[in-house]
């Protein structure tokens, strides 16, 4: 802290019986003030200067200075041409309208929810390599992958709007790059046709109960409550995280074994277990957004328990997850 070292001096005036003289004297931890005053006979009047002066001590702080880029990268910087149409961090300012809506669909964050669907496919026993059926497939994907997941990123880049504001204010919404009007409408779009689509699924594979559209809005649900308030089940990490997580492994895995089969409770509940490998892996996207969900109170891991420990819960998560389904198969004897 700074010390601040007044000193200020002055006589008053004197008549008649007593002439005062007042110091007054602040350091940087106390401050101390004495009157003293002396009776004098002295009759005569006088006047006299006021002293003052101050000295500041030099500061010990330094300035806190954001590591926050104030910019996008401009379109020849690299990679990040290629980011902004993947949705990754770092992306280019784009104008383009359609584009700009592609990134808020993170194109990047399909892959998993496109490879969860194949492992569905694929446990059900009645996937054939036809026309059919690999269209079937093909259409799954983009359920699971653009339509549903794009409504999902799209919809909490909307409710983490002023978190982004802080980790990255050149994004498509804190930036202004596009309207409010149009972010809704694409969130509204994205859910209805995903929801369409899996209805038309469930018809042409000849469900009489609606499996895949039944775990479409079950998944969208889950979307909402993950990004938006009140439940907002982001704000704690560990619920938030596996809710992610889960969503990415689950979900897709049991609409694509729903569509060519019959989901079983087995399944369901081993995809569950397996989900927490998931919440290690959604514990990387809170690496990013460090300084915003501390700005806006939600405690990511990252923020609750600091970097280093949320990297090794990350590893561990991931890691044992693995190691354990690897040892139940193993212990399930030769195939």
């Amino acid at each position: 802290m700074a010390a601040l070292v007044h000193s200020i001096s002055f006589t008053g005036f004197k008549n008649g019986n007593y002439s005062g003289t007042r110091s007054l004297f602040t350091g940087s931890h106390s401050g101390t003030s004495s009157l003293l005053l002396r009776l004098t006979p002295n009759p005569t009047l006088s006047l006299h200067r006021r002293n003052i002066r101050v000295r500041a001590a030099e500061t010990d702080t330094n300035p806190v200075e954001s590591t926050t880029p104030e910019k996008a990268p401009a379109k020849n910087e690299g990679s990040s041409n290629l980011n902004q149409l993947l949705g990754i961090k770092g992306a280019a300012q784009e104008t383009d309208k359609w584009k700009i809506r592609l990134q808020l669909t993170k194109p990047v964050t399909w892959a998993p929810l496109i490879w969860g669907v194949v492992c569905g496919a694929a446990s059900s026993g009645n996937f054939n390599w036809t026309v059919e059926d690999v269209t079937k497939a093909i259409a799954c994907m983009v359920l699971s992958g653009p339509l549903l997941t794009g409504y999902t990123q799209t919809l909490n880049d909307w409710y983490d709007r002023e978190i982004d504001a802080i980790n990255e204010p050149y994004r498509p919404i804190p930036s202004g790059a596009i309207s409010e009007s149009e972010v809704i409408t694409q969130i509204w779009v994205l859910l209805l046709g995903g929801l369409g689509l899996a209805a038309l699924l469930d018809v042409w594979a000849g469900h009489t109960v609606p499996s895949v559209f039944y775990i479409a809005v079950g998944g969208s649900i889950l979307s909402y409550i993950y990004s938006a308030p009140p439940l907002k089940l982001k704000q704690n990490g560990w619920i938030g995280n596996f809710a992610l997580g889960s969503s990415y492994i689950c979900l897709p895995w049991w609409a694509g074994q729903a569509l060519f089969g019959t989901l079983k409770p087995d399944v369901m509940v081993l995809t569950v277990l397996y989900s927490i490998a998931g919440l290690g892996i959604a514990i990387i996207n809170d690496f990013k957004s460090i300084e915003g969900d501390r700005a806006m109170g939600l405690q990511s891991l990252p923020v609750a328990f600091g970097v280093d420990t949320a990297k090794w819960i990350c590893v561990g998560a991931i890691d044992i997850t693995q190691l354990s389904v690897a040892v139940s198969i193993l212990s399930e004897g030769p195939y």
